[in-house]
């Protein structure tokens, strides 16, 4: 499972035998998240959340839609889509 991605002791995770559509899983702190990418337009989108809070949820989604357009380039990177 490639992490893509770091925020603080946060992993972003995309798993390579995975289902669409683009997703990444955010794990750390005894917690776990799942975000639509929404790629290549929309913005992420919360799909399941095991523990963190609204604040810390917040503020995931603020920082994968910043770097929007490189996540989804790994998803099709990981998955060989060209």
């Amino acid at each position: 499972m490639p992490t893509v991605m770091r925020l603080g002791g946060l992993r972003v995770v995309i798993y390579p035998n995975d289902h669409r559509p683009a997703h990444v899983h955010v794990m750390g702190e005894g917690c776990e998240a799942v975000f639509k990418l929404g790629c290549p337009e929309a913005v992420p989108e919360l799909r399941e959340n095991f523990g963190f809070s609204r604040q810390r949820l917040a503020a995931i989604e603020l920082a994968l839609h910043a770097d929007q357009v490189r996540l989804c380039g790994e998803w099709e990177r990981i998955h060989g889509i060209e």
